[in-house]
């Protein structure tokens, strides 16, 4: 008789006979670097296994490297330990999962069956295994729309890494968070506290294996919501390009019949409402302009006074403010005209005066020369004095140097006024030094004028 143990194993051989060993799964499976995978797989024939004996499932990289198994006394690789997952084999699942694969999982895998010492089987049917390099990019969580000056929290994940608590090294980049150090996290979150300068700027989120590998990453450009700021008002006036930027409430002259065109500009996100009023606007004020531009044709008495701009937001409101003055065409015309006229009337007056001084010489070079005596021969009549030729001696007693005239008078004319003349002395020959310092003191005599 045979034993009963016997009969479950031959009634498995002529099932296998009928049957035979099959294993149900992929030929081929591609995975990306650093991601998560599950091979779904099955063997038959299941009736085979419902001895109580213990069943072992193998699942080997090159026919060699032991990569998974339920076996307690087997060792897989040390690059493989805690990565590669097994299935229950019970009911004849063989299922393989892998995760955080890595380029050297690459190659063909086997699987085998053992149920103690009886029955062993190698199927022949191979799993090919492809790791390609990252393309996915991580994915960025973050609230819309970003407000300024309320802190925000972004979230940071690579999908299919950390599925079975893997970690990654993850960091951030951009200007409006300042530079960290990376740190090995199943993902990433980032608190940062929006300003209005960081409004269309890029924030980029790395993801690495470990820091000898290639970073995977993924920007994003923030919108971040602010109220007005720097309200400015811009003049333009008839015939003139340039605009003049006012910044702060300030009064400006327009001069009587001048087109002005004033434009509000308010730096906000999402734009501000932009509107005109007539003095400082409020609640019940309707707006003389809805929109960024108010129109002055002609300046006159009537748009004297003060306009104001306002930016409604609904984070908040900003007034600006700009003082009209008329300046009136007949007083600036009445400024030129005096200014034309005074300086002809300038040029005139030196006109005038030269004449009258030319006039006045004249007139005085003719009393004078009516008031000479004749000039006598040998005398120059320029402006009284007199010069003596060489061919005259001084009389005796007297220095050469010194003349005096007062023999040539009558005595009445002594008592007339002192007059003095340069005396010039022609045609003599040099003295030698002393004599010229002798003489070099008498260069004037007296000399008294007479009427005929």
């Amino acid at each position: 008789m045979v034993p009963l143990l016997l009969l479950p194993l031959l009634w498995g051989g002529s099932l296998q006979q009928q049957r035979g060993y099959e294993l149900r799964v992929q030929e081929s499976v591609s995975v990306q670097e650093g991601l998560f995978v599950h091979v779904p797989c099955s063997f038959y024939p299941r009736g085979l296994w419902y001895s109580s004996d213990k069943l072992y499932t193998y699942w080997y990289q090159h026919r060699s490297s032991l990569v998974a198994t339920n076996d307690p006394r087997k060792t897989v690789k040390r690059e493989a330990q805690g990565r590669f997952l097994l299935a229950d084999p019970s009911n004849g699942d063989c299922s393989l999962s892998l995760r955080d694969a890595r380029m050297s999982d690459r190659g063909t895998y086997s699987f085998r069956v053992e149920l103690g010492y009886n029955v062993q089987h190698d199927y022949p049917k191979k799993l090919t295994l492809q790791v390609t390099d990252r393309t996915e990019k991580p994915d960025i969580h973050l609230p819309e729309p970003l407000e300024s000056g309320r802190p925000a929290h972004l979230a940071c994940s690579l999908p299919g890494c950390c599925e079975w608590g893997g970690h990654r090294l993850f960091s951030w980049v951009g200007a409006a968070v300042d530079s960290m150090t990376p740190q090995m996290l199943p993902y990433s979150v980032l608190t940062f506290t929006p300003r209005p300068r960081d409004h269309g700027t890029n924030l980029t989120c790395q993801v690495q294996r470990d820091k000898h590998s290639v970073a995977v990453e993924r920007t994003v450009r923030l919108n971040v919501l602010y109220a007005p700021q720097n309200l400015t008002i811009g003049i333009s006036f008839r015939n003139v390009t340039a605009f003049r930027i006012l910044q702060t409430t300030s009064s400006l002259p327009i001069l009587e019949g001048e087109a002005v065109q004033l434009l509000c500009v308010a730096d906000s996100n999402p734009p501000a409402e932009l509107s005109w009023f007539r003095g400082s606007p409020a609640q019940t004020t309707t707006p003389i302009s809805s929109t960024a531009t108010l129109e002055l044709p002609r300046v006159g008495t009537a748009e004297e006074g003060e306009f104001s701009c306002l930016a409604r937001h609904p984070l908040g409101s900003q007034t600006l403010s700009l003082n009209l003055s008329l300046v009136w065409k007949s007083v600036s015309q009445a400024g030129v005209v005096p200014a034309a006229l005074g300086g002809a009337g300038v040029m005139a007056l030196l006109s005038l005066c030269l004449c009258l001084l030319f006039f006045c010489i004249v007139r005085a070079r003719r009393k004078q020369a009516a008031g000479r005596p004749k000039v006598r021969d040998g005398e120059d009549p320029v402006m009284g004095t007199v010069t003596w030729s060489s061919k005259q001696k001084p009389g005796p007693g007297r220095p050469p140097d010194q003349v005096s005239l007062a023999g040539d008078f009558s005595p009445s004319e002594k008592q007339q006024e002192l007059h003095y003349a340069n005396l010039s002395f022609h045609g003599m020959k040099p003295r030698d030094i002393q004599d010229q310092e002798a003489t070099s003191s008498a260069e004037y005599s007296e000399i008294k004028q007479t009427s005929k």
